[in-house]
């Protein structure tokens, strides 16, 4: 399980390593382009928090996992897609039979 910290948050966000590394993908495309978003997620509680994504506030993310995984470049356009309607980024699940890419 990886996380994320985000700025003064109140706690870490934790997300499983796989979709951390897409969503962290999507979090620093858009930042290299000056763009913001918001970032949603439920919590342990089931309680939604949103966070909103600016070059501006600090950003770490931590993965349990040494290696970098795959990527689905699929599943980063659906993620992109997502941080950049109304609703803003979000976990969408991993699309089955997707094109994977080189995260190095």
């Amino acid at each position: 399980m990886g996380i994320m910290f985000y700025g003064d948050a109140r706690q870490p966000v934790p997300v499983e390593d796989r979709t951390l590394a897409h969503v962290k993908a999507v979090i620093i495309a858009r930042l290299r382009r000056g763009e913001s978003c918001t970032f949603s997620w439920k919590t342990e509680t089931g309680h939604r928090e949103t966070v909103w994504i600016s070059q501006y506030i600090s950003l770490h993310f931590v993965f349990d996992e040494p290696d970098r995984p795959t990527l689905n470049r699929q599943w980063i356009e659906e993620l992109s897609r997502a941080a950049a309607s109304p609703a803003g980024l979000w976990a969408v699940p991993e699309p089955a039979d997707s094109e994977l890419t080189d995260a190095s």
